[in-house]
This record gives structure tokens, C-alpha cells and sequence, in this order.
């Protein structure tokens, strides 16, 4: 197995996309054919997004094509935003297959269907131990639903990747899979044989205050924490929180949710949480609204976000990955980047890239900046925001 990145910020599509190929043909060998070639280019492209698949059809012949539209670009380990960029990253890939997608929500498997039905519809059987890259058009697809339907079918396969970014229109934004170009819904790949794919979900936020049980909930509405109100707990955590902290509050709280049923409260770590925002109260109840269903018994626990966080949160997270991994070393990664993070989070360029490279070393890494990241966390895959979600590939050893 070998992968190779590549970036161009030519202004002309055609040049960049011949830049990348020239780049990681010259990296890769001329005795190591191109299985899978994922790219992303710029929405500024957008009205050239036909000649992606064209001009790498004709580079690369027999490989499969997958990815889409940015508002930012990552590859070759760097980030480019704000300014035209291709990225693209490739592997070579023996005795691994990679089965394409393409999925429009008016398809998806009603709830009440069989997991048969997903296989169907994708084409993939979970026998075939799968692995599965997903890009999204924000707009047209049910993301959450496509989620929840592939773990119901395939519930221990990894899925990862992002919605598109870099048009705030329907239909601007372009979908790239084999030799066709889509504005709308869902395609992807599905990666099996010998291949392993794990991930890194970092969501930029640290904990404030205690670890909580949830003792009445409905919906997505919080009522009871340890029998007290929401509210009444936020107010006396917020008393007791530095000057700091409390600054944040205002504009980046959050709250954590440890989706695993089986973690007593001292076994929750950082890694555990699903953060989701907060999108309202009731003054006179005292209740929290959050952005997810909540269920009584969940352990939960606030969280704050700023820019020291979000990078002590993603050094956290690699050296979680780094300490489990096994001692085989990735041969390629792709990141999925909120374009939320980046210069506008950090106030500079390349950080989360920068800091994948220092702990991980010199693994070739593309991706871009997402509207949505897709990433799992204690097994369930969510649709996040203001995350980096990695998929980190390497051999099966024997």
C-alpha cells in the first residue's frame, strides 16, 4: 500500500488538476497504479467541476474517482482557504476494492425496513466487512438519516468524511464519483479487502464543571440534572468558573453527551463525549433545549470552545489514537476540517494539519473544510460541526 498528496492553487481547474497528477504519479512510481483517487477542488471551480473527472479519467484510467466542492482545500499536509486550490490524494491499493455510491434522499431505506435494504441500495453486503467514505450535499441530503441507516446495516464498519462547502446556493456545489459529477445528495465508496481504516474525531472543546446524570429529559429538551434544574446548575457552575472560562460562556457552551450506556461515571474521557450545541432555554422552568435527542440516565457534561481548547482537544485526541493504534504507522490519511476551524478559529494557517504532520509524521494527508464532519464516537456515527474528523488507512497485517 502507498499513498501520495498533492496540492495546486493554479487559478485555472485543467493546469491545477495536471499539477496534482504530475506530483503524485512522480511520488507514488511508475510501478505503483493508481487504485483510488479522491479530490478536492475549490467552489470557485465550480463551473469547470466537469473536467475533474475528465482530465483524471484520462491520467489515471480504471481508478476510482471521489470527492467534491470546498470552501477550503488540504493537501500534501497543507491548508489552503480563502483562494482556488485542488488538492488531490491517492493510493495505491492491492488486493483492495473500492465499490462506489450514489444515494439521493427520496432513496433511503424507511426505518422500518431491513438492513437488507441499505445493502441493496449501496450495493455492498456487510459481509464484505466494509468501510465507508461519504460526501454529502448540504442541502439535498438527509445526513443524519443516511448515517443512522448505514450503522443500522453495517454496524461495524467505520464512516467517515464531510458535506460539502464553498456555496451557499442549492445545486452549487459539486459531488465527483467515477466519471460523473452530481449537485445533489450523497455519494461515496465503499472500501474492502485489505484494508484498515481508523479514525480520529476531535471536537475542539474542553469540560467545565461536574459529570452529571441526566433524571428527566424528553426529546431534545433537558429538564433534570441530579433533580436540579439545568439552569439553576449552569448559574452556580458559572459562579464558580475563572474570569477566563466565564468569558467563553457566553457565545461557546455546549453540552457533552457520553453516548456509551455502559460507562459508570469515573470511565468517561474526553473522547467519549458528543458535543452538541445549545439552542435555547426556558427562563421560567429553568430547562435547557440541546441540539439532540437526550434520554434519562446519560451522563453529561458542559463544554466550552476557543481556539487553546480546540488544539489541546486535537493533541489529545492524537495521542488517545497514538497509544491504541498497534505499531504498524498509517500510510495515508484524509482530514475532514470544519470551516469553522482554520485561519478563522486559530488566526493562522495549517494548525490542525501542522499538528497531525508533528505528532503522526510526514503521512500524506488531503481533505477540506466541511460544512459537516462525519465521524463516530463510541461506535455511532454522528454529523458534527466544528470538528476534525480523520480516517486513517493502513494494510491488514497478517
Amino acid at each position: 500500500m502507498k499513498w501520495a498528496s498533492a496540492i495546486s492553487e493554479n487559478n485555472d481547474l485543467a493546469a491545477a488538476l495536471e499539477e496534482c497528477a504530475g506530483q503524485v504519479t512522480s511520488t507514488l512510481g511508475s510501478d505503483s497504479p493508481v487504485t483510488l483517487a479522491v479530490v478536492f477542488a475549490s467552489a470557485t471551480y465550480n463551473d469547470a467541476a466537469a473536467d475533474v473527472s475528465r482530465i483524471l479519467g484520462e491520467r489515471f484510467p480504471g481508478t476510482m474517482i471521489l470527492g467534491c466542492s470546498g470552501a477550503g482545500i488540504i493537501g500534501d499536509a497543507k491548508e489552503i482557504e480563502g483562494q482556488p486550490a485542488v488538492a488531490l490524494t491517492v493510493g495505491h491499493l492491492p488486493d483492495v476494492e473500492a465499490k462506489p455510491f450514489r444515494v439521493v434522499s427520496d432513496e433511503l431505506p424507511s426505518p422500518d425496513e431491513p438492513p437488507d435494504a441499505w445493502s441493496t441500495l449501496l450495493g455492498v453486503s456487510p459481509e464484505d466487512k466494509p468501510h465507508f467514505i461519504v460526501l454529502m450535499d448540504p442541502f439535498s441530503m438527509a445526513g443524519e438519516e443516511i448515517l443512522s441507516g448505514l450503522d443500522y446495516a453495517f454496524p461495524s464498519s467505520v464512516k467517515v468524511g464531510g458535506l460539502a462547502s464553498g456555496s451557499g446556493l442549492p445545486g452549487g456545489h459539486a459531488l465527483f464519483l467515477g466519471d460523473e459529477v452530481y449537485r445533489d445528495g450523497a455519494v461515496g465508496i465503499a472500501l474492502t479487502g485489505n484494508i484498515v481504516v481508523e479514525t480520529v474525531v476531535a471536537q475542539g472543546c474542553r469540560p467545565i464543571g461536574e459529570l452529571k446524570r441526566i433524571t428527566k429529559a424528553e426529546r431534545n429538551l433537558l429538564i433534570e440534572l441530579d433533580g436540579e434544574r439545568p439552569l439553576d446548575y449552569l448559574k452556580d457552575m458559572f459562579s464558580r468558573l475563572s474570569p477566563e472560562d466565564q468569558n467563553l460562556v457566553g457565545n461557546n457552551l455546549f453540552l457533552g453527551i457520553a453516548m456509551d450506556p455502559q460507562l459508570e461515571l469515573e470511565e468517561v474521557n474526553a473522547g467519549d463525549f458528543l458535543i452538541r450545541n445549545l439552542i435555547g432555554t426556558d427562563q421560567e422552568n429553568g430547562y435547557v433545549a440541546i441540539g439532540e435527542f437526550l434520554r434519562e440516565g446519560q451522563l453529561v457534561q458542559f463544554h466550552i470552545r476557543d481556539a487553546s481548547t480546540s488544539s489541546e482537544d486535537l493533541q489529545r485526541q492524537l495521542t488517545r489514537y497514538m497509544e491504541t493504534a498497534g505499531q504498524a504507522s498509517p500510510m495515508g490519511a484524509l482530514m475532514f476540517q470544519c470551516n469553522g476551524r482554520g485561519k478563522y478559529l486559530y488566526g493562522k494557517e495549517n494548525h490542525d494539519s501542522d499538528l497531525f504532520t508533528e505528532m503522526l509524521g510526514s503521512i500524506p494527508l488531503g481533505g477540506f473544510f466541511c460544512n459537516g464532519e462525519i465521524g463516530q464516537v463510541s461506535g455511532t456515527t454522528y454529523l458534527h460541526g466544528y470538528t476534525s474528523s480523520f480516517a486513517l488507512f493502513k494494510a491488514k497485517q497478517d
